[in-house]
């Protein structure tokens, strides 16, 4: 069985990703026992109710590593609910958006807007123009969800349905194993897909997201999740002053759609440059005709680690705090979002979620590369395996 974009397996990859990082030690793959940690925590994964929908039960998995580090995850969706994580004086504090209960996730403030807090992210994240693909001459109409386009699976994508759970606990990770069955013509796209994706937290207060895929016919496929971060911990505060790092010299240029033109602009010069840390709320109003376009920050960035090896991304260090997240990929595209579309019409424990209070860092192919024929290609073909890893990791400064 061939491997989709040449990814490296996961252990190879993770083992890449710890190099890099300081000289931290690479995690070890999930194993089926565990021993006794020599600290006062212990590596640990539980479950509980979270809910119905659709007919099926809705859990909600705690995973918490050696550090005290936790890691909440929902069923539904396989969305990241709460990541609590410590700032420069030790104090844990939530970093992700989500829900403390399903009914946040299916109100109708919530699905007006449709944030995709958290959610993992297919068949295809992001945007596919006119809602259109061809393969091997047929071209498949599919949901048409935003505006005229495609976006992130359609009406129904993974975000919206029951994912099936494992947990898997280890000597030094826990891990949550999600798989999901999607029918040929789901959203619109060919092939019966089996899909597996499971997140691992480790001791390097890392999580680490493997994506895998098969179908039984040609189709295309880019996974991501959704996750919004605030790494003060408090989403009553905006994200301006979080500095941001993008290994990447160059975007992809959008429409008035947010569809990509097929070109690549240079950074430098622009509101766009990241290649150094920058707050984001530095640039974010510039009078620049990309940033109009997007409201904001809603781009695809050309990251420059391009032979599918695990690379540093991005990094977001949120001063107050001291918090520090690295994004690792195998990925050659990431799209930062700086939640232009928050409206504070819904939130959690009675702080509203505002405008610009989290962003995302999207790890993908680009957007329509399925109709870019220059862009790198996202097609699955039938009998090969889609695969691909990224890696959140936390710490601080």
């Amino acid at each position: 069985m061939k491997t989709f974009f040449m990814k490296k397996t996961a252990a190879v990859a993770l083992a890449v990703a710890m190099a890099a990082c300081s000289g931290n030690k690479a995690a070890k793959p999930a194993e089926t026992e565990s021993t006794e940690p020599t600290n006062t925590q212990t590596m640990n994964i539980t479950k509980e109710a979270f809910g119905e929908y659709d007919g099926q039960a809705v859990e909600r998995y705690t995973l918490t590593n050696n550090k005290g580090m936790t890691v909440k995850i929902i069923t539904y969706g396989g969305a990241i609910n709460e990541i609590n994580v410590p700032d420069k004086n030790g104090n844990f504090g939530n970093v992700a958006l989500g829900f403390d209960s399903l009914d946040g996730y299916r109100s109708p403030a919530f699905l007006r807007v449709n944030p995709y807090f958290g959610a993992i992210i297919g068949r295809y994240g992001n945007r596919i123009g006119d809602a259109k693909v061809t393969l091997n001459g047929q071209t498949y109409q599919l949901d048409v969800n935003d505006g005229k386009n495609h976006l992130h699976g359609g009406f129904k994508g993974f975000d919206k349905v029951v994912w099936k759970a494992e947990p898997i606990k280890g000597d030094n990770t826990v891990s949550l194993k999600l798989t999901y069955f999607s029918a040929d013509g789901e959203g619109g796209f060919p092939g019966n897909m089996n899909v597996t994706v499971t997140y691992t937290l480790n001791d390097e207060n890392q999580i680490v997201i493997d994506y895998e895929a098969t179908s039984d016919k040609d189709t295309y496929c880019n996974l991501t999740n959704h996750c919004y971060f605030n790494l003060s911990a408090n989403p009553a505060n905006n994200i301006y002053e979080h500095q941001l790092t993008i290994l990447a010299d160059q975007f992809t240029e959008i429409d008035g759609t947010l569809i990509p033109t097929g070109k690549l602009i240079d950074v430098a010069g622009t509101p766009t440059d990241f290649t150094k840390p920058t707050a984001i709320g530095a640039h974010i109003e510039d009078d620049y005709p990309q940033i109009k376009l997007g409201n904001g920050y809603d781009h695809n960035w050309a990251l420059r680690s391009t032979d599918g090896t695990l690379a540093l991304a991005a990094t977001a260090y949120e001063p107050t705090s001291g918090r520090v997240l690295e994004v690792y990929t195998v990925e050659p595209g990431l799209q930062f979002y700086a939640g232009n579309f928050l409206n504070g019409s819904f939130g959690r424990n009675g702080q509203m979620f505002g405008r610009r209070c989290a962003f995302c860092l999207e790890t993908q192919h680009f957007p329509d590369s399925p109709n870019k024929p220059a862009f790198a290609s996202s097609l699955l073909k039938a009998g090969e395996t889609y695969k691909t890893q990224t890696i959140y990791q936390f710490s601080t400064k």
